[in-house]
């Protein structure tokens, strides 16, 4: 009893300490130092006094002392962009390095941050730090930056007492998966935003340039050809209704978009689509080998147990098909089978990554040898984006040619037949 009364009184004293935490206003003030130079900052404190109080301390004559005004908004700022989460790994990671306190490393990151909602989530983090949580604790209330993988990996360098470690490993991985996210963007991007502008052209020909034209040829009486009264008949057609039409296209990839997020099944079909797309389907493939053996080499060398690494690095491959596949081989691993034949059993990754799979554990460097394999086909991915970029120019060009080129090859036929005739 005298121990659960103690460990009460504890939690009591920790939830206490959270709750004042909680209660802290941001700050504004202008104050004198002892040059008579004015100073201005930001302050957390429970109210203006302390403030005061706290700068005279310092040894500064407090000029103005007032609240922070809140977003107009509320919480301000952008969205947290991965990036900026793997910045911020890279600063904390050289800040512990440092010998820097987490508290203090916290409190400096935050205050360089441009992006407000990110400032007050790293700040929010640091003050359930100083409330007595765990870095892993405190970054579980942000799930969606700081993923179960992210998390798992803090809290194993925390159990082993290298959380430095942990947090400079964490940083590289997050560097090295953003960077290779952003060259399969990079490459799928570039022909999308093309195709785009070619259908804004087109639009814009059929709504504005060729019932100019139509007027013309109506009133020199001119027979069409059969190719330019297709596109007439395609002028036609958007002047009375391109808005619905508009509608309808924006409506179309909105709903994709949002039933590819919500049903599974769907995702998964999309996905198994997508990698069977000549070229396309390849980098997204060696994309996915990739972060499979980046996260799993990371977490595993962390310390993070075999099983509960698959189960971290299956929502990290950034495909549903192998993050499927790797719940598949977690579980042939939870009931003993070594990796690479529950790996082999799948079908989806290449004899020699299973093959460096095995080594590595008959050599006990598991971790050594799934690095050595997501160097390999990042490189690869690097180097079949860099293929796709020059093979996508020409190809883009002739696509964008052909459209654009046909409709003004349309309307000018007629006036080829008009001027035949003279």
């Amino acid at each position: 009893m005298a121990t659960a009364t103690v460990a009460s009184k504890s939690s009591g004293n920790v939830g206490a300490a959270r709750a004042a935490v909680k209660q802290l206003t941001v700050y504004e003030w202008v104050a004198l130092d002892k040059r008579g130079v004015k100073m201005k900052g930001e302050m957390q404190s429970r109210n203006a006094s302390l403030v005061k109080a706290e700068l005279r301390r310092q040894g500064m004559n407090p000029q103005a002392v007032k609240e922070k005004p809140k977003p107009l908004f509320g919480a301000a700022g952008s969205r947290v962009k991965p990036r900026d989460v793997a910045i911020f790994s890279r600063q904390i990671a050289t800040m512990m390095a440092a010998g820097v306190p987490m508290v203090q490393a916290f409190e400096i990151i935050a205050g360089g941050q441009r992006n407000v909602r990110f400032k007050n989530m790293l700040t929010d983090v640091k003050q359930n730090i100083e409330g007595g949580s765990a870095l892993h604790e405190a970054m579980a209330k942000y799930p969606v930056q700081f993923d179960e993988l992210y998390r798992n990996l803090v809290r194993a360098g925390e159990s082993a007492g290298v959380l430095d470690t942990v947090l400079d490993t964490v940083a590289t991985y997050k560097e090295r998966i953003e960077t290779i996210k952003g060259k399969i963007k990079k490459a799928l991007f570039y022909p999308a935003m093309v195709m785009a502008v070619a259908f804004t052209v087109i639009l814009i020909l059929l709504v504005f340039v060729v019932p100019v034209f139509q007027n013309v040829f109506k009133s020199a009486g001119v027979a069409l050809p059969a190719f330019t009264q297709m596109v007439v008949s395609m002028s036609e057609f958007m002047q009375k209704y391109w808005l619905p039409f508009l509608a309808v296209v924006v409506i179309g990839i909105v709903g994709i978009i949002t039933a590819y997020k919500r049903s599974e099944k769907l995702a998964h079909t999309v996905d198994r689509v997508s990698l069977k797309i000549p070229i396309i389907g390849n980098i997204l493939r060696q994309s996915a080998i990739a972060r499979f053996a980046r996260t799993l080499g990371v977490t595993f060398h962390a310390g993070v147990p075999l099983v509960e690494a698959l189960d971290s690095v299956s929502g990290a491959t950034g495909s549903v098909v192998y993050g499927q596949a790797i719940k598949k081989v977690r579980d042939d691993v939870a009931v003993g089978h070594q990796l690479h034949l529950a790996m082999a059993q799948t079908s989806l990754f290449p004899n020699m990554v299973t093959q460096m799979v095995a080594i590595g554990e008959e050599s006990g460097a598991l971790d050594k040898m799934l690095f050595k394999v997501a160097d390999f086909y990042e490189e690869e991915v690097s180097n079949a984006v860099d293929a796709l970029a020059t093979l996508l120019e020409p190809l883009i060009m002739v696509v964008i040619g052909v459209l654009v080129g046909g409709m003004v090859i349309a309307l000018y036929l007629p006036i080829f037949k008009l001027a035949g005739t003279f």
